[in-house]
């Protein structure tokens, strides 16, 4: 897999972040309905059917395959700790910069 730059700025940017993750596909998948307001717009995000995320948010289903697992975790990347990542970005841009 190619690494680009952006990828290897959210990884900079990942270092400020104060909390970790959530581990679970559960806690994922409620994190990211939360953020994206419906289960239909996750279950776009991740190209997965709403029944499934709605699986997800109950605890029905625990261990997704893991072509699902990347992308379930590739969306809370993008989508964690917002203000931590703006505030680590603009530090970055005015002062030392990312190494």
């Amino acid at each position: 897999m190619v690494d680009t730059l952006g990828d290897s700025l959210d990884r900079a940017v990942e270092q400020a972040f104060t909390r970790p993750i959530p581990k679970s596909a559960q806690a994922q998948m409620k994190y990211l309905v939360r953020q994206l307001k419906t289960t239909k717009a996750a279950a776009q995000a991740l190209g997965i059917s709403q029944r499934t995320v709605e699986r997800y948010v109950a605890g029905k289903l625990k261990r997704p395959r893991k072509d699902l697992a990347g992308r379930i975790e590739r969306e809370v990347r993008k989508r964690w700790q917002p203000q931590i990542r703006a505030k680590a970005k603009k530090k970055a841009a005015s002062t030392d910069g990312i190494v």
